[in-house]
């Protein structure tokens, strides 16, 4: 993107090409999205897309940028000691919403967490997870986000390409389970994401 973000024009702008391209990926896959299709029915030209976007991955990414900030947090919203049994309300409706859009999200976030998507998803929540728990004073602050964030990533990937079984609920508790244990390892302490 080349626009100033505060820029209020610019804004309106890739909000409307962001919700040409979620309302063409309902009706088929990214690859058959063209950007003549997404243009049209944001009702802009084809130079102002280019002046936002490099291509159709940089816009997908750009309007699954929400479901990033989302999961990071849905992941930290919680307070005082986490209880394993009971996720966040925030994880689960992220799961929910996820589901919703599980097409585009598989395109943009390969299994293991790799893809355009996981890039941007494992960049936020380790650096988030980093600077909580290096806040809290929790040890290994480094390590113990970068397995969060890698850790979080495919499971969610994995989720959303049918290598892990279960529906939103389900992955949302087992989700949170796992990355509790994580940050109770005797290695980093601490007592739960975030902390």
């Amino acid at each position: 993107m080349t626009s100033a973000p505060a820029d209020p024009r610019a804004a309106r702008t890739r909000a409307k090409l962001t919700g040409a391209l979620l309302a063409e990926c309902a009706d088929r896959p990214l690859a058959e999205v063209s950007v003549a299709a997404v243009v049209r029915r944001a009702a802009v030209g084809r130079a102002t897309f280019y002046l936002h976007y490099a291509d159709l991955e940089a816009l997908a990414v750009d309007a699954c940028a929400e479901v990033v900030r989302e999961a990071v947090d849905a992941l930290h919203a919680w307070r005082g000691t986490p209880d394993p049994a009971a996720p966040p309300p925030a994880l689960l409706a992220f799961f929910d919403r996820i589901a919703a859009q599980a097409p585009l999200h598989r395109e943009l976030l390969a299994p293991g967490g790799a893809g355009p998507l996981g890039r941007v998803l494992h960049h936020d929540l380790r650096t988030r997870s980093r600077t909580e728990r290096a806040l809290a004073g929790a040890p290994e602050p480094d390590l113990i986000a970068s397995a969060v964030a890698a850790t979080f990533a495919a499971i969610l990937a994995d989720w959303l390409h049918g290598l892990i079984e279960g529906g939103p609920e389900e992955i949302a508790g087992k989700v949170w389970r796992v990355l509790i244990n994580v940050h109770r390892t005797p290695l980093g302490g601490g007592s739960g994401p975030g902390a």
